[in-house]
């Protein structure tokens, strides 16, 4: 019974958990996860920040839904750690402490490797979902992305959360 709470905690805590990215023997910071996917979230989708639209946490949610595989879920939690390390080898620096140019740089070489662009694919996609999705959802706050696309929910609305 203690190990499933174990469990639980240590799955759940995974967006407030640091990451530690190293070049050799050298610690170069500590980041969250959560702040790189927000981070990131807004580079790729700039408008959902300035609409307002809560798209990090959705990706908390997606990482505690039981309909996503485990495989799924360390998919997404090993592509923040392959964008800090292409940020660190190539700036020596965390992508959240970077500029944004020279984040976009980072992105450009990620998305060269076929693996970065499948994650990034992947990264966007939950993105859209948080921003366009029903508000029941948690990311598409006060229906900020389909006021945005001029767009009316369609009927009936889920009244809870599917997980």
């Amino acid at each position: 019974m203690d190990y499933l709470k174990r469990r639980a905690f240590l799955k759940a805590g995974f967006l407030s958990s640091a990451v530690v990215v190293m070049n050799g023997c050298s610690v170069f910071g500590v980041t969250t996860p959560r702040d790189t996917i927000k981070v990131l979230q807004n580079d790729l989708f700039p408008k959902a920040k300035e609409l307002g639209i809560n798209t990090a946490d959705y990706i908390g949610i997606v990482l505690k839904h039981s309909r996503i595989t485990k495989e799924d879920k360390h998919y997404l939690k090993n592509g923040v750690k392959w964008l800090n390390e292409s940020a660190v080898d190539m700036y020596k620096k965390h992508y959240t402490k970077l500029l944004a140019h020279q984040r976009q740089e980072v992105l450009k070489s990620f998305a060269q490797e076929s693996w970065g662009s499948s994650w990034l694919d992947t990264i966007l996609r939950y993105t859209f979902e948080a921003a366009f999705g029903d508000p029941i959802y948690g990311g598409n706050n006060s229906q900020a992305g389909w006021k945005w696309l001029e767009f009316t929910g369609g009927n009936p609305r889920p009244k809870k959360v599917f997980v």
